[in-house]
């Protein structure tokens, strides 16, 4: 199992968005936070799922420090999402 830093953004008007910084291009976005959170795990795990078919390497997850010393991330909140990653993942 991997935990990964999740990144929840919330602008005035928008629903609950989250971005991966490990994984750049990866978002969802939930109505309410639980659903946000909720979200997030099932994007990651998709997103990693077609990696792994694809053979590309899974990135080691990056540390809060390393993530939030990073000046763009610190208008998010930082959760933690857990994946299991498949054996046949590189």
């Amino acid at each position: 199992m991997r935990n990964y830093i999740g990144l929840i953004h919330k602008d005035a008007d928008s629903h609950f968005g989250v971005s991966f910084p490990d994984f750049p291009g990866v978002v969802t976005a939930g109505t309410t936070l639980d659903d946000a959170r909720s979200m997030a795990d099932e994007a990651l795990a998709l997103h990693i799922e077609g990696m792994t078919e694809d053979g590309k390497a899974i990135p080691e997850p990056s540390a809060l420090e390393e993530v939030m010393s990073d000046r763009n991330n610190r208008t998010g909140v930082a959760i933690q999402v857990n994946i299991e990653i498949p054996r046949t993942a590189k």
